[in-house]
């Protein structure tokens, strides 16, 4: 064979090469984005007009929350955060409507606290759902029944729900410490032996 064939043949191969590493490249990023945000990687894909958006959407979010300083709270401010918790699910009692908007309300404080932006309701959502993927649904439902709320037309099963809904994440970013701390508690609950 003469040698301008052979150098195609390469060439070619080496076109095949960078083609199989770039799809292997892709598909591990695929993979990465799919683990770290799981349901929520399935819920950009579905309002994304395609897949390439839908990723480009979350490594932006995971761009965009790297430029955040994010902090644990403190004791002082758990203790704080988890009575007044507590206050908002006996007002539930008597003022759902009331105690929805309190839950709403408080889940910004926590997040102000914490260093996430708060500035609208999409913005939060997004950020939280890089460290909270599995919880920023229930966040987005109660939200939603929230405005349910301020409209006047939210019934009572629903004001019921927002507020579990809003206590799933209320619990992560309040109880995110690492696991040691969550450990350190249980071990402090458990019964002492003699």
């Amino acid at each position: 064979m003469d040698t301008w064939v052979w150098i195609v043949i390469a060439a070619a191969v080496v076109i095949l090469l960078i083609v199989i590493v770039a799809l292997w490249a892709r598909s591990r990023r695929r993979r990465g984005l799919h683990q770290r945000f799981g349901s929520e990687y399935d819920r950009t894909l579905e309002d994304a007009d395609s897949r390439r958006k839908a990723e480009r959407d979350l490594r932006q979010r995971e761009a965009d929350h790297d430029q955040l300083d994010i902090r644990p709270l403190s004791d002082a401010s758990r203790h704080r955060f988890e009575e007044q918790w507590k206050e908002v699910q006996m007002r539930f009692v008597d003022r759902p409507q009331v105690a929805v908007a309190d839950a709403d309300d408080m889940l910004t404080q926590v997040m102000r606290e914490r260093g996430y932006p708060v500035d609208d309701f999409e913005s939060k959502s997004r950020l939280v759902s890089v460290d909270h993927p599995d919880v920023v649904q229930n966040y987005r439902k109660g939200h939603g029944i929230y405005m349910k709320t301020v409209e006047g037309s939210a019934s009572t099963e629903e004001l019921r729900q927002a507020v579990v809904s809003y206590r799933a994440l209320f619990e992560e970013l309040v109880h995110e410490n690492g696991h040691e701390q969550e450990h350190e508690r249980a071990r402090e609950n458990e019964p002492h032996h003699n």
